[in-house]
């Protein structure tokens, strides 16, 4: 199965994108939002995935802030890159079939993942991040608002899964959710078996 990221980039592509992103690093641009969100959003310590790593930027500093990170891409220019960071653990994977045999404190899909899924597939994805969730753990992912798979379809696809909606923001920093709004990040949770 041909994602949109793979119909829509080539290696090269790929290879840029890691570029941008080191140039970005370089010139002092603030590069972790994402890991001050989700850190607050989760417990000290924590176990999480990241699907749809891409070069494992944000599981690095995940990891650096004390977190235990597995990673999953699809792209393996992206995932040659994130191979080069010690501190994750680096799984070359579909998101729709993938299983590593484990659960996770949480998830995350930053950076556009869902919408980089092939059309349909989104939910496939979801269900497996939702088996790979210990009961009660928290889905986090963000993505662009001007593409083919809308937060409303998000929001079915959640609900469909099992998960259940806690928080829904317009930029990792939580600036309050509007419908305009150019990004939408949200915050889902595998609901805890009663005992």
């Amino acid at each position: 199965m041909t994602t949109r990221w793979q119909a829509e980039n080539s290696a090269d592509d790929s290879k840029r994108y890691i570029e941008r992103f080191d140039r970005l690093a370089e010139r002092g641009v603030d590069l972790h939002g994402e890991a001050r969100m989700l850190d607050a959003v989760v417990s000290p310590a924590s176990s999480i995935l990241d699907a749809g790593c891409g070069t494992g930027r944000l599981g690095a500093e995940l990891a650096r802030r004390g977190h235990r990170v597995t990673a999953v891409d699809l792209d393996p220019v992206l995932v040659e890159a994130a191979r080069a960071r010690p501190e994750l653990d680096v799984h070359v994977a579909d998101l729709t079939t993938f299983d590593l045999g484990r659960t996770f404190d949480a998830a995350v899909a930053a950076g556009n993942v869902l919408v980089f899924m092939e059309p349909g597939t989104e939910r496939a994805a979801l269900q497996r991040i939702w088996a790979h969730l210990t009961d009660g753990g928290v889905f986090v992912t963000g993505f662009a608002t001007d593409r083919e798979y809308t937060v409303g379809m998000l929001d079915e696809d959640l609900a469909a899964v099992g998960f259940v909606l806690e928080h829904r923001f317009a930029t990792w920093d939580l600036r309050p959710w509007r419908a305009d709004a150019d990004w939408a990040v949200t915050v889902a949770r595998k609901p805890a078996l009663l005992a």
